[in-house]
């Protein structure tokens, strides 16, 4: 039996491959963020440069975008050698290096890693799931909804609208291993738990806190990037509505030493 053929690999496939990697603080793609300087494919083998806001972003969050989309494009059918390179970082050839040999976080860093990559990881999918929770229940607020009326801690999976901010949630839920199930409550920490009783107010505070400080950071990345890299902003995809570093302190319920 003939083998079938595999595909070539085009730049088109390695572009959608690095679509599915996040800026792990910023949670949002490195393809929309404009970090993707360039993309080579030659006869299967690919050549990606990775560019950042400053030269001396945090060295464990480029290694950890570097690493991820150089498995991101390896896990192509059909691809061959695989290069990704960090460009004007101030650990550019260290983390460079690391990658060309596999040698991992650790190994790249050795004694200057404090953490490794999986806790790192776990960290910011626990704030990326808590950004998720509030951006979702603040459309329920915004719209004025009566499911609101009672408290967000009785707000329920299926009670939220389809769109962007219910399916992130279900996404962020998934990664953490929590219930997507439509009679789950929304307002819950990464491990599950409501609020205690008579403080969901305050909890959806700190869980509005976390969001604004994460979009705020993208909000502002985005501009040191087009600062740095004259042209850079055409690489950038517009942010959704309502994804600008915006409070609404006055759409969340009030708690009792405010009301």
């Amino acid at each position: 039996m003939t083998a079938l053929a595999t595909r070539p690999v085009t730049e088109e496939a390695v572009r959608g491959a690095l679509g599915a990697v996040l800026d792990p603080e910023l949670d949002e793609p490195i393809t929309d963020l404009g970090f993707v300087r360039s993309v080579a494919v030659d006869d299967g083998d690919v050549t990606v440069h990775l560019r950042l806001p400053t030269s001396f972003c945090s060295p464990n969050f480029a290694y950890l975008m570097a690493s991820d989309s150089k498995d991101a494009v390896t896990a192509l059918e059909g691809v061959g050698v695989v290069v990704v390179e960090l460009d004007d970082h101030h650990d550019s050839d260290l983390i460079n290096a690391g990658l060309a040999a596999d040698a991992g976080y650790v190994g790249t860093f050795r004694h200057e890693a404090e953490q490794d990559l999986d806790e790192l990881r776990a960290t910011f999918r626990r704030k990326a799931h808590t950004a998720a929770m509030e951006r979702a229940l603040t459309v329920l607020l915004r719209a004025g909804s009566p499911l609101a009326e009672g408290g967000p801690e009785r707000v329920r999976l299926g009670d939220l609208p389809a769109g962007r901010e219910r399916d992130a949630l279900l996404r962020r839920r998934e990664a953490l291993g929590l219930s997507r199930a439509d009679d789950a409550p929304v307002l819950v920490d990464h491990e599950g738990r409501p609020p205690a009783p008579g403080s969901a107010a305050m909890f959806l505070r700190r869980a509005r806190a976390t969001r604004v400080s994460i979009d705020g950071n993208a909000h502002f990345c985005r501009g040191l990037l087009r600062t740095r890299y004259e042209g850079s902003g055409a690489d950038q995809r517009p942010r959704p509505e309502g994804a600008e570093p915006t409070d609404h302190h006055h759409l969340l319920p009030l708690s009792p030493k405010e009301s």
